[in-house]
């Protein structure tokens, strides 16, 4: 039996994908090994969205080559979208292809046993999203379900739209079907994910919405617990603040980009919000949904940003009511408008602006452990940690360890009561 297995750099949609591509493979009767464990076949699936990723994707090929010497290397995702060509010269790498191929890689793997084989087509030609149904996942507790994939919008620095193409939506029915499977093999729990998850449903015909679609999986009760992927500001209905508010199964945990608290930067970012409309979608969300984990994203050094614009930002993001942010040092992407802008920031100054960010992200994630002192809260068990403890994930996105084990199993949720706060987690008994 031959050994595949894959490295996944990127967003949750990538980790989809991923998982469709080694069920694929499962089916077709290779075994599925862990990551630099011995294999035959190695992919890549890689990341584009700012160099760091690029970089960390060339590392990967070059660590996969050395690991495996006689395996065959496949490199797919964005990074193979955009520039193909970098992977060409690569020793080991018989197979390149984008992401509309990810479908095809077990055809491709049969038809390109000798030589390299480039298999990337015009990804802006694409019309319709092909649903990606799945019966397993690595984590066996949590399932991310794409439902959406593109995007229109043209944020000056995101090279995205480039390597995933238009906004295109599965059908409802497909959705639901995908949810349902994943909730018959086990899964507790469904992250909704796209790469511009607000978008979904806008394609179709006739149109529906992400509102609509988590409208009918709460309704139903299809999953013990659903949660969304990153949804932009302007695409959080009041129904749907509402729905948080009262849902069942809905999680409430949502993930927001702002990018910057500036108005200028955001200007120039081409962001279709200001941070007064920002602000009042948060706040709106933290008075309605108590404990709600709401996050961000935030670039550090855009061009243009002066101290003043940054100190205001920072100011801004003082200011509001969230639990944690990304932060992403601003990287030029070659074909974007921003990266031939003027008033770039230099790059010590960038690491800086970068580094007082994630200090209050670190601080404002504290604070907000902290708020659930004492109190109880559902959690989903997930893993083993060391020394027996247990391992889970509460419905409003807060990681738990388990610090008593008596009446817990993996992939259950129960009541835990929340007794310490560590940096990255909350410690825990059984309620």
């Amino acid at each position: 039996m031959k050994r595949i297995s894959f490295f996944t750099l990127g967003c949750k949609t990538n980790q989809f994908e991923s998982a469709a591509m080694a069920e694929a493979a499962r089916k077709e009767g290779l075994l599925i090994v862990p990551a630099h464990e011995p294999a035959d076949i190695v992919v890549i699936n890689t990341c584009t969205v700012t160099a760091r990723t690029d970089a960390e994707s060339r590392r990967l090929v070059r660590r996969a080559r050395r690991e495996n010497p006689g395996a065959r290397i496949v490199v797919a995702g964005c990074y193979s979208q955009l520039t193909p060509e970098t992977f060409r010269d690569f020793p080991g790498v018989s197979l390149i292809i984008g992401n509309s191929e990810k479908r095809e890689l077990m055809e491709l793997l049969r038809t390109s046993e000798s030589g390299q084989q480039v298999k990337v087509s015009d990804i802006s030609r694409e019309e319709t999203a092909e649903p990606l149904i799945i019966e397993s996942f690595a984590e066996h507790t949590r399932a991310f379900m794409q439902v959406q994939n593109g995007c229109d919008c043209r944020c000056s620095y995101c090279i995205v739209p480039h390597v995933r193409g238009k906004s295109r939506s599965v059908t409802p029915e497909s959705a639901l079907a995908g949810i349902r499977a994943f909730s018959s093999h086990g899964f507790r729990e469904v992250v909704l994910t796209g790469i511009h998850l607000g978008a979904f449903g806008l394609d179709l015909k006739p149109p529906t919405s992400l509102f609509d679609l988590v409208s009918q999986a709460e309704r139903e009760r299809i999953v013990p617990r659903l949660r969304l992927g990153s949804v932009e500001p302007t695409e959080i209905p009041d129904e749907l603040i509402r729905l948080l508010a009262a849902a069942e199964t809905l999680c409430p945990h949502l993930h927001i980009p702002l990018q910057s608290g500036d108005d200028g930067v955001l200007a120039a970012m081409n962001r279709p919000y200001s941070t007064a409309f920002f602000r009042g979608v948060v706040e709106k969300l933290a008075t309605a949904v108590p404990g709600i984990f709401i996050g961000t994203d935030i670039i550090a050094g855009f061009p243009g940003e002066t101290d003043e614009a940054f100190q205001r930002g920072f100011r801004f993001l003082e200011s509001l009511p969230l639990a944690a942010f990304h932060v992403f040092p601003f990287s030029p992407r070659q074909g974007t408008p921003a990266a031939a802008m003027p008033g770039k920031v230099p790059v010590g100054v960038i690491k800086q602006r970068a580094e007082a960010l994630r200090r209050l992200s670190e601080e404002k994630k504290r604070k907000f452990f902290e708020g659930f002192l004492g109190a109880e809260l559902d959690v989903l068990i997930q893993e083993e940690g060391k020394n027996g403890a247990l391992k889970g994930l509460s419905r409003n996105y807060i990681p738990v360890t388990l610090q008593s084990m008596e009446g817990a199993e993996l992939n259950t949720e129960v009541r835990v009561k929340i007794t310490g706060v560590e940096r990255d987690f909350v410690r825990g008994r059984l309620a």
